[in-house]
Parts: C-alpha cells; structure tokens; sequence
C-alpha cells in the first residue's frame, strides 16, 4: 500500500489556492475597471481590454474604450501590484526582524518618502526637472541609508535595525511636520495630507510598467531566498549554524524591501496595514514556510489592495476616500486581535 508524500500534497493545495486566487483577483480587477463616476458593463471593459491587447477590433464607443484602456485598468493593475509588493515586504521583514508586527514602513521608508515628496511640493525642490515620484523615491532611500547607518548595516540584531528606523521615521516626520507647518499654504497642507494616505488616482501605465519589473524582481529574489528566510525564523545564531550567511543575505533582502516599498509609496503614498495584516492572514492559510507563504501573500495582497481601491470609490457616493483611510479601517481591528493573542498567557 502507498502513501501520499504530504509535501506534494501541501504543493498541490497551494497550487490550488493560488489558481483560486488569480481567478479571484481578475474578477477584482474587472469590478474595479468596470465601476466608477462614469460606469461601464463587464462585458464592454472584457471587449475594451481586448481591443488594447489587440486580439479584437470590436466597435466599442471612444469614450469607453478610453476610459478603460487609458484610466481605470492601469489603476486596477498598479493597486494589485502595490497590494503584492507590500505584503511581500511585511512577510520578508517579519522574518528578518523575527517580529510579527514589522511592516515595511518599520524602516523609515515612508517618513522619508514623505519628506521628499513635501520638498517637491511645497518647496518647489527641483521643480520642472524633478516630480513627485521621484522626490518621494529619494526621500525613501535617504531615510533606508540612515537606518542603515544607525544599526551598522547588516552586521547588527533585529531590536538594533527596529530602533534605528523608529528613530529614522521619527526625524523624518519632524522635518516634514516643520516644512508644511512654516511653509505650506492650506492647498499644499491639504495635497501633501492625501498624498500621505495614499492615491492611486494618478497612475497610468509607465507607473505599471515601473513596478511590475522591481515587484517581479523582489519576488524572484525573495522565493530564491526562501529556505534562508526559514532559518532566520529561528535566529541568527542558529541560522548561521545551518550555513546561511546571515550578514549577505539580511543586507540583500533589507535592500530589496526598501526598493520595493520606496517605488509604492513614491507612486501612490503611504498605505498602512498591508504589509502587517495580510502575512497575517496567508499564514494562517498556507503555514509558515517561505516558499509557499511568499507567492500566497502576493497573491493576497493584490486581492486586498483592489478590493480596498473598489471600496474607496464605493464608500461615499461621488467622492474618493484616501486608500489608507479603508486599509486602516480594516488593518487596526486585525492589529488589535494580534496584540491581544501575543499577550503573556497567565
């Protein structure tokens, strides 16, 4: 009598899992392409994509065509790859940190980013030659390059690298509190306000062409590294004794989040609660080995970031709430239930 090997049992549930997934997160995509101010049938988006794909010729109006083609598919597909990339930073970070509450802004990123963005905009730093994105995208790797500096690169532990970015995000944050509070004006402090909760109101294609390459990249990198994330898990003492080199491959992966968030939030803003909540959640589903968590918290950030996008539309009638508002609406109760499941046990 044979027996099923339960690791190509768990590969072929994953399989399955992920299959579902895509599936799910086309549908998404197809929702939140359809929806909007001006609303459009599924089947006229399904006909509209095809038609810039190029397989079709079908006689769709102008307007529509345009609407989905130009506006509304490149939002859908740039939420989805910002839902993957910060999920997939979240799940890196909490295994190098060995902190279930890590997230990709525990580095700075996003304090720095913030700053760079407000020099753009409320201090005209290299207007004309310089845009918001990459304002944002320097700001980010300024604030990456203190932490780095604050706990000695790679060679320090995880509390070392946690209080560096704290302190990072918090200097960060004062000079760009200090910089609208002496400088901007109401409109400024308003723009700069809904830039920080994040937008994705604003992206088109060279958005989505940018980012699906540093995702994917990050991805690649992140899977080829799975079985050293694993041995992290347990310390870096214990890792090294297993044969990873604990120095390169945590200076490797902190230089790949710090990417891979500065290119998010420098395209939409700062979103809170993906990278915490959704490891979280795939976790729960998938287990704890990295090379099956990664591709599921990829698979389920995009899924989140879409459906929150749709929601922001949808809340409130013929208005756009800031993507950040419904992340935190939903990542602060799952935080809490977090918080309350690590408490010591009495």
């Amino acid at each position: 009598m044979s027996t099923a090997d339960p690791a190509e049992g768990g590969t072929g549930r994953l399989l399955l899992l992920l299959g579902a997934a895509v599936v799910v997160l086309a549908f998404a995509v197809a929702v939140a392409t359809a929806i909007g101010d001006f609303a459009i049938g599924l089947g006229t988006v399904f006909l509209a994509v095809t038609n810039g794909l190029g397989l079709t010729g079908a006689d769709i109006p102008p307007i529509e065509q345009s609407v989905v083609w130009d506006l509304r598919l490149s939002r859908a597909l740039v939420a989805a790859l910002a839902g993957a990339g910060l999920a997939l930073c979240g799940t890196i970070l909490q295994a190098l940190l060995r902190n279930p509450l890590a997230e990709p802004f525990v580095l700075g990123v996003s304090a720095g980013a913030s700053t760079g963005a407000v020099c753009v905009i409320v201090l005209g730093i290299g207007a004309g030659g310089l845009s918001l994105s990459m304002g944002a995208f320097a700001g980010a790797f300024a604030a990456f390059a203190l932490v780095a500096l604050l706990s000695n690169g790679a060679t320090s532990g995880p509390n070392h690298t946690i209080l560096a970015g704290v302190a990072a995000s918090q200097l960060f944050n004062a000079i760009t509190s200090y910089i609208v509070t002496t400088s901007g004006n109401a409109q400024q402090a308003r723009d700069v306000m809904f830039w920080l909760l994040g937008s994705f109101g604003g992206v088109r294609w060279p958005d989505f062409q940018l980012l699906i390459g540093v995702v994917v990249l990050g991805l690649a990198i992140c899977l080829w590294m799975a079985r050293s994330l694993d041995a992290f898990t347990f310390g870096d003492e214990d890792a090294a004794a297993l044969g990873v080199p604990v120095a390169r491959i945590r200076l490797i992966l902190f230089g790949v989040t710090a990417l891979v968030t500065a290119t998010i939030v420098s395209m939409v803003g700062a979103i809170g609660f993906v990278g915490l909540v959704v490891p979280h959640a795939a976790r729960y589903v998938v287990g704890p080995m990295h090379l099956r968590l990664i591709p599921a918290c990829a698979a389920v950030g995009a899924i989140f970031m879409v459906l929150a996008d749709i929601a922001s539309r949808v809340v409130v009638a013929q208005q756009t709430i800031p993507i950040g508002v419904v992340t935190a609406l939903v990542g602060v109760p799952f935080f809490a239930i977090i918080l309350y499941r690590a408490r010591p046990q009495t």
